[in-house]
């Protein structure tokens, strides 16, 4: 069948390198893509949001499935589009409704759909700029750090984490009465800081079923030691060795099977990814946050290491058949690398010639920020490649892909060199 793949990064990249080893996959497009996915599929230079051009395309090319790479379209409504259109309502949109995509659209509405399903997370409450001076009482009943959320979409750049009182009512402030992030700090939720080591959980579900996919953990600052500013991800490693079997059965009992009963409750319909952000506090998961799509650079350590057809189970999701498909993991370690633009995640330059790809051994090198200009890759974003290995152990593979890293070169490039140090 012909499908079409939303997105542009190296999680598309990496969604993309699955589903062409599926045969029921005879031609894949993807809009807008990058410079990987171009080597491998059909690339459509259309903005995501705009639903009447998807919908455009769609028809002109025959498409049969949409897989949606990011959280913009789902929390535009792209599903509920599909679904009320004469036209595209017989096609399957992998990605959850408007409405469940507000798991990840409103930091608020996750809280109430934890709290009310009794998943554990942490104590919170949510602000506005006409409750200003409440939130300042309740970060004193705090104790330090604090954490701040802006409710809305802010490029994964909308949390804050101060350990100090005064500094943390002044950016409540800046969030809500100056607008820091724009309309996404309309609302801000503040939670208790929970101390512990973080990981990734990944649920595929067809709203009815589910299944756990491989555990990740990503590393999140640019600078080493896990230090410096938040960017988008700077590397992640799975399985992440500290989740042992008796941990990842809590982890299903008290929080994934719990969310999936939620959506049933809650009459969501939810036919794709479930990104379940946790914190092990003790030898107990707590839920940081949802997301309503497969994480980036995650998806380039999970989906190497799923060894059954994806197109096969998103064709059993949007039938509603999940629990009759198969399902291996392969049993080896998989990390990766993401190589960035000097300056990054702060102003950086684009156009760089990106040079020694051809050289790479024994490693998959994912695009995130790349494009092509007369034949040649350049950066066109602030993280431009992950280059993602195998191992018999996490170590064995970040070494690979750190050996691979030194044959690929671009002006002012720049990657974490201790991915995995903590563990």
């Amino acid at each position: 069948m012909n499908i079409l793949l939303l997105g542009s990064g190296g999680r598309e990249h990496a969604l993309a390198w699955k589903m062409l080893q599926s045969p029921l996959c005879s031609k894949l497009f993807v809009a807008p893509g990058n410079a990987g996915t171009a080597a491998i599929a059909q690339n459509v230079n259309l903005n995501p949001n705009d639903f009447q051009a998807v919908k455009a395309l769609v028809l002109s090319e025959n498409i049969e499935m949409v897989v949606v790479g990011p959280e913009d379209p789902l929390v535009n409504g792209v599903y509920d589009f599909f679904k009320q259109d004469a036209e595209l309502k017989a096609i399957p949109v992998i990605g959850p409704s408007k409405y469940g995509a507000q798991l990840e659209g409103s930091k608020e509405f996750a809280k109430e759909f934890l709290v009310k399903h009794n998943i554990p997370t942490a104590r919170y409450e949510s602000f506005t700029a006409e409750t200003v001076e409440r939130g300042y009482a309740f970060l004193e009943t705090l104790q330090a750090p604090y954490v701040l959320k802006a409710d809305g979409l802010a490029a994964g750049k909308g949390v804050l984490i101060l350990s100090d009182l005064e500094e943390a009512k002044t950016e409540l402030k800046n969030m809500l009465v100056d607008a820091k992030f724009g309309s996404a700090s309309a609302k801000v939720v503040i939670e208790e800081f929970l101390d512990g080591i973080e990981l990734s959980c990944f649920v595929l579900t067809d709203g009815k079923n589910y299944k756990i996919l491989p555990t990740a953990k990503d590393y999140k600052r640019i600078g080493e030691g896990d230090t410096g500013l938040n960017t988008g991800g700077m590397g992640a490693v799975s399985p992440v060795p500290f989740a042992d079997a008796d941990f990842l059965k809590k982890i299903e009992d008290r929080i994934v099977i719990p969310t999936i009963e939620g959506f049933k409750k809650d009459e969501i319909e939810y036919k794709g990814f479930v990104f379940i952000g946790l914190i092990k506090v003790g030898n107990d998961p707590f839920v940081i946050e949802y997301n309503v799509r497969m994480g980036d650079p995650e998806t380039e350590v999970v989906m190497p290491r799923l060894k059954s057809d994806l197109v096969a189970i998103f064709q059993a999701m949007a039938n509603e058949e999940l629990d009759k498909v198969a399902f291996e993991i392969d049993e080896r370690s998989a990390t990766t690398i993401m190589i960035v633009s000097g300056g990054y995640p702060e102003d950086y330059e684009k156009g760089k010639v990106i040079s020694g790809l051809e050289n790479v051994e024994g490693s998959i090198v994912f695009h995130a920020g790349t494009k092509l200009e007369k034949d040649t890759v350049v950066t066109s974003g602030g993280r431009v490649l992950a280059v993602t290995s195998y191992g018999n152990d996490f170590k064995e593979a970040i070494k690979k892909s750190y050996e691979n890293i030194d044959k690929i070169s671009f002006e002012k490039m720049n990657f974490r060199k201790d991915i995995g140090f903590d563990l």
